[in-house]
């Protein structure tokens, strides 16, 4: 076992959990490949890979997200009524139906339906988990240098 801790210029591999607070879970490694991802490389939460450096190869820790530290607070202002005369008219809209729009620089954007009305469709563009408490468990498996670019 290496004594390279996690930190900047590291490639860690490692496997987590991530739970509601009920501990139902929303996504996990424990059972497939481990992930690997490079410290700083944005394939973490910027909060959530700060609570890792230091760990080390062999480490399991269980840490509590507030929404500040994981997907921020649900945003009223994310939640848009839409012309229903912009969905396509064959289209079966339901609650909790998501779909795929575009956003001004033409990158996708997932909204969820949250209510239908005769004139207009509300969708919620807020992360699914935001305003939730979080606990992100994980247990890093290998730490290893990488050159500095």
């Amino acid at each position: 076992m290496s004594n390279v801790s996690v930190g900047p210029n590291t490639e860690i591999s490692l496997h987590f959990a991530l739970m509601l607070e009920d501990g139902s879970e929303v996504d996990s490694t424990f059972n497939r490949q481990p992930a690997t991802f490079v410290f700083g490389d944005g394939n973490l939460l910027p909060n959530v890979e700060a609570k890792l450096i230091g760990l080390t190869a062999g480490a399991a820790e269980v840490f509590d997200l507030p929404p500040e530290d994981a997907f921020g607070q649900r945003n009223p202002a994310n939640i848009q009524r839409i012309p229903r005369s912009q969905f396509a008219a064959d289209m079966e809209l339901q609650e909790g139906l998501v779909i795929s729009f575009a956003d001004a620089s033409r990158a996708e954007l997932p909204g969820v339906i949250s209510a239908i009305e005769d004139e207009v469709i509300e969708v919620d563009f807020n992360h699914p988990l935001a305003g939730r408490t979080l606990q992100f468990k994980v247990e890093i498996l290998a730490v290893a240098p990488v050159a500095a670019e």
